[in-house]
């Protein structure tokens, strides 16, 4: 019977999926979107849940599904999910394991704390700025002043991630609807295209193409704003498919 519940969404996700599949490790995954549903094994022993989930929802599917073990694996960013799973694991004295994405730092970047203090210094420069941040940030940015002619987006081909772009005032002509991680050499591509002066990315680590960013950003002498990860503690996915094997072997 499947006891596992995985959150995912992200490489990390992927990962622990796939090695459920290698594995014959029964487990439930859940993910937001049918996009990212699409990009899961869906073999017998993996089942996979969609849709945004509140705490209430989380406890309902734990409590009615006998789950022993939740694992967090979601974006570094996604707080509010993290909360959701965290506070839903609380009221269910459930065992709860958080999956943290390796950290990568680049002393060319100039760090912020947010995305609000990233808007401010933005609001005083000039030049084209490519963001690379996803497209729940952008309606904060929009507050810089010329936004709809100094951006271009890089967000996920989703037709109501698109449309969030253009309400927000972004030219068709200036959105990137693709799936990453990037390469070094596409994010060059991305950034002449637009004549970035500034690249906006997160602190994404290794799994979210942050080193190929980076990179890129050096060779075209594009300055490189980063929005620093929350801190947080856990595991990586290694130690928890070791954990996972030494259940399913107990």
């Amino acid at each position: 019977m499947c006891k596992i519940l995985i959150f995912g969404g992200t490489t990390e996700g992927r990962q622990l999926c796939e090695e459920c599949v290698r594995n014959n490790i029964s487990a439930y995954v859940s993910v937001t979107t049918e996009y990212g549903a699409g990009l899961l094994d869906k073999s017998g022993c993996v089942t996979i849940l969609t849709g945004r989930k509140n705490a209430a929802e989380i406890s309902d599917f734990i409590i009615k599904n006998t789950i022993e073990l939740v694992i967090d694996a979601t974006h570094p960013y996604a707080s509010e999910a993290t909360a959701n799973i965290e506070k839903a694991c609380a009221e269910c004295d459930m065992e709860y394991i958080r999956v943290k994405r390796e950290s990568e730092h680049d002393d060319y970047g100039t760090y912020f704390e947010n995305v609000k203090s990233a808007a401010d210094y933005l609001n005083n420069t000039s030049g084209k700025i490519l963001f690379t941040t996803g497209s729940k940030e952008l309606s904060a940015f929009s507050s810089i002043t010329d936004f709809s002619q100094r951006c271009a987006a890089r967000v996920l081909p989703i037709d109501s991630i698109i449309s969030q772009c253009t309400q927000l005032g972004i030219k068709q002509e200036n959105i990137i609807a693709q799936k990453g991680p990037f390469t070094k050499e596409q994010n060059i591509a991305h950034i002449k295209k637009y004549g970035a002066k500034f690249l906006v990315t997160k602190e994404s680590g290794r799994n979210g193409g942050f080193e190929e960013k980076a990179a890129a950003a050096k060779e075209c002498g594009t300055k490189l704003v980063v929005i620093n990860r929350p801190e947080e503690s856990g595991i990586s996915v290694s130690q928890t498919v070791k954990l996972l094997l030494e259940r399913k072997n107990a």
